[in-house]
């Protein structure tokens, strides 16, 4: 029979000081949860205020301010909770999407109230040339239209100087710069760390002597197959480029290739004075300081002392511009649809976030279009460099069962439409591409690295039995049998045939004349368009255009445009009205501290081993050999 403890009285006391200890803290995690409780509820508040109220008014004689300090991408990355809380706590180098800078162009076009444009892209971050020409032809049209465009920037990089040049006036800070250097494209190479070093071995295994996306794991330098082909499509791109700067400053592209060949006896010539140079070479109509300007739209416009920017001129952002502008259409919009389906990034297996590619994900949005009666087309607008096979097939499958459903469909590829991001796009009834858009790269390999090496280094030693003569043999501490290596080869093989083999089912021609312009190689939109891998040059508005005119939808305004992406859950809508009000805003709090730095060194070395890691990280039972059609062809 069990006896009741007895405890002492310095027991007793240790024991009450640790039930009081136990209750504070119960106490004050409950206090937080509820505080965080309250907070919620008033920024729920915050936010049927702002939604009652609405965007305030546009006044005459604004001026629209349009300064992103974010990466332009064709789809949000991150989730609206995310995105909520950064712009809470004054958050930076965030996302604007490509969709929305173009509707704020367009839209101040024809706005009586707005009666000049304000750019600074000096934190604008872009991807490739495509999206910045997009750009830069919205810039030109509102020019065309007669509404001033004035620019200002510290120091811009050769893609942000390319929209800065479509303004009426340029200025530039008197200790700014503008670096014009051409297109380069540099990689690292580990094969002698990996294998030399540590003794990892790596095994590629590809169709084409361009496909290039894996030669830095196994080679110490580019081969003259990825100098070559990568030289002549940024040729191509570089060339159009500085004929898009001439036409906007009115001056020769040879003019603005000499001056960058002579940069650095210009440079000394100038004292170092890099402003001073960018002046001298037309770059900038001028020389000002962002106060100096302002004074100066002060006077052109309405002085405004009490705006939150401390301007000092009546003027409206570009946040509260769009905001101004609302949603795009109603959802109790009864008119027939062309829907957009956005494939940004990464092409993975299974359901991924939006600014990624899912092979479930994807080809759900697309399969919602098929079943909705009120789409009768879809635009699918491409901007990856591909991934695996096998997801790329599902997606395009997807676009098969949407033509055989009676509804037509049209790519529009942005900045990058390669290896699997073809892959998704060849079946299309039309593919449009900007000139300078990225392309081709068709393709296929497989990489195996191997760790025996390795490990017998540090005195561990793989052995063991299996019951056929192949057990095991994809184990990475094992070496590789050289027959695996032949049915590896074997599958890839087969991978390019069927990537070309669709490829000339979709393209009406045959596969000699395919694999002539395949086998890895990647081409600028222009030169993709002259081999017969996209159909027309031009951006998303002349997609959708094409999409609704096959499906005989009539002229504009006749139709909806509907962006058919992943609905948001009552709580990410809450987030993403509230907290990007300015009342949400100062309700978090702008703390330095939640700000954090991201350290972005050798993005391409990341870019590069990540993908490597996540195409590895097989699922237990998945298929011993990845099949991949991706292209590392950015800048």
């Amino acid at each position: 029979m069990n006896q009741p403890v007895r405890r002492g009285p310095v027991s007793r006391f240790f024991i009450g000081l640790w039930d009081v200890m136990n209750f504070t803290r119960r106490l004050i995690i409950n206090l937080v949860f509820f505080g965080l409780l309250f907070l919620v509820a008033v920024l729920v508040i915050v936010a049927l205020a702002k939604g009652s109220a609405g965007p305030r008014p546009l006044r005459d004689n604004t001026t629209l301010v349009i300064a992103p300090d974010a990466a332009l991408v064709e789809q949000y990355s991150s989730d609206p909770a995310s995105r909520a809380l950064a712009k809470a706590f004054g958050g930076k180098g965030g996302e604007v999407q490509l969709r929305d800078l173009l509707r704020v162009l367009e839209a101040a076009r024809d706005d009586k109230k707005i009666n000049r444009v304000l750019v600074n892209f000096d934190k604008l971050q872009a991807s490739g040339y495509a999206s910045l020409r997009e750009v830069a032809g919205a810039l030109a049209g509102l020019r065309a239209s007669g509404k001033q465009i004035v620019a200002f920037g510290e120091n811009m990089s050769q893609g942000q100087y390319l929209l800065a040049a479509q303004a009426n006036e340029v200025y530039l800070d008197p200790m700014g710069s503008v670096v014009i250097e051409g297109l380069g494209r540099y990689r690292q190479y580990y094969r002698e760390g990996l294998q030399d070093k540590l003794g990892v071995d790596v095994h590629l295994f590809r169709v084409g002597e361009f496909k290039s996306a894996a030669e830095p794991f196994v080679l110490d330098a580019a081969s003259p197959e990825s100098k070559q082909a990568d030289l002549y499509w940024m040729n191509d791109i570089w060339n159009r480029y500085l004929a898009d700067v001439g036409k906007a400053r009115n001056l020769s592209p040879s003019v603005l290739a000499a001056a960058i060949d002579n940069l650095p006896a210009d440079v000394v010539a100038a004292g170092g004075d890099l402003a001073r140079l960018a002046q001298q070479q037309k770059l900038v109509d001028g020389l000002k300081t962002a106060q100096e300007l302002n004074q100066e739209l002060i006077k052109r416009g309405v002085a405004d002392e009490d705006d939150e920017d401390h301007l000092g001129f009546r003027h409206v952002n570009f946040d509260a511009y769009l905001a101004h502008l609302g949603a795009r259409t109603s959802p109790l919009d009864e008119r027939n649809q062309v829907a957009v389906v956005v494939a940004a990034g990464e092409i993975s297996g299974g359901e991924q976030p939006a600014g990624k590619i899912g092979g479930i994900s994807t080809s759900a949005l697309l399969r919602e279009a098929r079943q909705d009666e009120k789409v009768k087309a879809v635009v699918l607008r491409v901007d990856s460099p591909g991934g695996e096979v096998f997801a790329s097939e599902q997606i395009r499958r997807e676009v098969v069962a949407l033509q055989a459903a009676g509804k037509p469909v049209v790519v529009s590829m942005g900045d990058l439409a390669a290896s699997g991001g073809y892959w998704i796009s060849m079946n299309a009834d039309r593919i449009y591409a900007d000139a300078s858009t990225i392309s081709g790269s068709i393709g296929i390999f497989g990489l195996i690295p191997n760790f025996a090496r390795a490990l017998d280094k540090i005195g561990v030693h793989t052995d063991g039995v299996g019951t056929t003569r192949i057990a095991g043999a994809f184990n990475p501490t094992k070496p590789l049998d050289p027959e695996l290596g032949s049915v590896i080869q074997a599958v890839i093989n087969k991978g390019y045939a069927d990537f070309t083999g669709r490829v000339a089912a979709a393209r009406h021609k045959s596969v000699e004349q395919i694999d002539q312009v395949a086998r890895g190689r990647v081409w600028s939109g222009q030169q993709a368009l002259e081999r017969g891998l996209v159909d027309q040059l031009g951006g998303l508005k002349d997609a959708i255009a094409d999409a609704a005119a096959r499906a005989k939808l009539g002229e504009p305004g006749k139709y909806r445009v509907r962006y058919l992406e992943k609905a948001l859950s009552p709580f990410e809508q809450f987030l993403a009205n509230a907290a990007g009000s300015p009342m949400g805003q100062a309700l978090l709090g702008r703390s330095e501290l939640a700000q954090v730095a991201l350290l972005r060194a050798m993005p391409q070395t990341a870019q590069q081993l990540q993908f490597v890691q996540a195409a590895l990280a097989r699922e237990p039972g998945a298929k011993p050999v990845t099949e991949l059609a991706y292209c590392f062809c950015g800048f």
